[in-house]
């Protein structure tokens, strides 16, 4: 049998099952309205509640020297129950009530009596009336209890014969009946368990890697889809987690290396300078600003591994204040090209003749800007150039950093904003954190900007921020 009529006959037997489920509950529910009353205190109770109340009340009532009186906790429950009686004597006339309704008389036929006993009915009214009998030294009486409630008195006279036949023929077709429900639940619980069974093996094999796609699974083919895209997500993170773990060893292995570079030769000049064997004040004075130097690249590197970790968990106090953007840049720019080993490297800026306010971090935005410009010198040679551009277009700020190096690969691209990612396609060695431009984005992103790079290989490189104005 194909899977498609496997399918339409779980179907059947879910329809069934449910039609069935619904039947049993409806038949439930109105045997349950039938057989029930509501009591005037709200709760529920039998529908021969009043019968047997009725029956039990006979206790309740004592004969006087006055006649047949009401015991207290009998008063009590006719309270509580909003209950009406009467009493009445041989003859049918009253010799005591207690809330009884206005419509009730107060002598009664034989022939009304009878017909009260049978019915509940008084003048067609809507409570029901039920009657017991007490004695007292020889004399009968009726009693008489008015019930807040419709309830029917119902006498059945059955065909003995037609009834005795029915139940030959009535009981086999219930019994087939449970039976077949019986065995159709048996072979639905059948494959509902197996069904269950390789889902829970899929699960297991998804939680230890070893899952297989599955095309199609009947009527669990939607379930069995999900459980795929789940695998395939899963794969796909692990495979991030393996890249992030080895750009972290590699950043780690590359951090540890740079910082044993600086500590050599602080360390060799400190102990040189520690012997004091003769030497010149001017050959302490070299040996101080090289180990200033190296300090000074360690500091930079604590510095950007402090302020990654500030960033990452939300932690950076930012001050932010309203400045001239272009003013800022360009001071930035010449601030650069001020440092000995950037002063014959070219940047070429283009801002707006009047001036742009925002509200930044200075600080932040100084070190995410220096960042980007130094970035390019670091990985150009020294004929290569950067322009740095600057526009408004309605209320997006638009601020554009471009060079015209060697570009990078598509792979490199993909990468360059990762943190601990080294990436570069010169011939020189990488140096720096790994973080500076990972750092950039981050102080970008906390003033609601977005950054996009792209790079052509030979082509050069582009960066494009973009800030709205408030």
């Amino acid at each position: 049998m194909k899977r498609s009529g496997y399918r339409t006959i779980f179907h059947i037997y879910l329809i069934f099952f449910l039609s069935l489920l619904g039947t049993v509950l409806l038949a439930v529910g109105l045997i349950f309205l039938t057989i029930t009353i509501q009591k005037p205190d709200g709760r529920m109770a039998r529908s021969d509640w009043p019968k047997l109340f009725t029956e039990d009340f006979k206790e309740q009532i004592y004969f006087g020297d006055s006649g047949p009186q009401i015991k207290q906790a009998g008063i009590a429950d006719l309270q509580a129950q909003e209950i009406g009686i009467q009493i009445l004597d041989d003859s049918g006339l009253e010799v005591f009530s207690y809330q009884k309704p206005e419509y009730a008389k107060t002598v009664y036929s034989v022939l009304e009596l009878l017909e009260l006993n049978q019915t509940g009915r008084t003048d067609d009214r809507e409570d029901t009336a039920f009657t017991g009998m007490v004695s007292n030294d020889g004399d009968e009486y009726a009693y008489v209890l008015f019930f807040p409630a419709n309830v029917s008195k119902v006498t059945m006279y059955l065909n003995g014969e037609r009834f005795t036949g029915g139940k030959m023929v009535v009981l086999p077709i219930f019994v087939v009946l449970f039976l077949l429900i019986l065995i159709a639940g048996i072979l639905y619980g059948f494959f509902a368990t197996r069904a269950i069974k390789r889902l829970t093996i899929a699960v297991e094999e998804i939680a230890d890697r070893g899952y297989l796609p599955v095309e199609n699974q009947g009527v669990f083919h939607d379930l069995y889809s999900s459980l795929n895209t789940l695998d395939a997500e899963i794969r796909a993170s692990d495979q991030l987690q393996a890249q992030t773990e080895k750009m972290r060893g590699e950043w780690i292995a590359n951090i540890t290396h740079d910082l044993k570079t600086p500590l050599s030769p602080i360390k060799g000049y400190a102990e040189i300078l520690a012997d004091n064997s003769g030497l010149s004040v001017e050959q302490c004075r070299h040996y101080g600003e090289i180990m200033l130097k190296n300090v000074t690249y360690m500091e930079v590197l604590m510095n950007d591994l402090k302020l990654t970790y500030q960033l990452e968990s939300g932690m950076v106090p930012v001050k932010r204040e309203e400045n001239n953007i272009v003013r800022f840049l360009k001071e930035l720019v010449i601030d650069i090209l001020n440092i000995p080993e950037y002063e014959n490297r070219t940047v070429q800026f283009e801002g707006a003749e009047n001036p742009i306010s925002f509200l930044f971090d200075s600080t932040l935005f100084t070190r995410a800007f220096r960042n980007l410009i130094i970035n390019a010198f670091v990985h150009g040679d020294e004929n290569m150039e950067v322009s740095l551009r600057i526009s408004v277009s309605g209320n997006v700020l638009k601020i554009v950093v471009e060079d015209n190096g060697n570009g990078m690969k598509p792979e490199t691209v993909e990468h360059l904003f990762d943190r601990y990612y080294r990436g570069t396609n010169t011939e020189q060695s990488s140096e720096g954190s790994g973080l500076g431009l990972a750092i950039a984005r981050d102080i970008i992103e906390l003033h609601g900007g977005t950054i996009s790079v792209s790079s052509i290989q030979g082509a050069g490189t582009k960066f494009v921020i973009k800030f709205l104005l408030s």
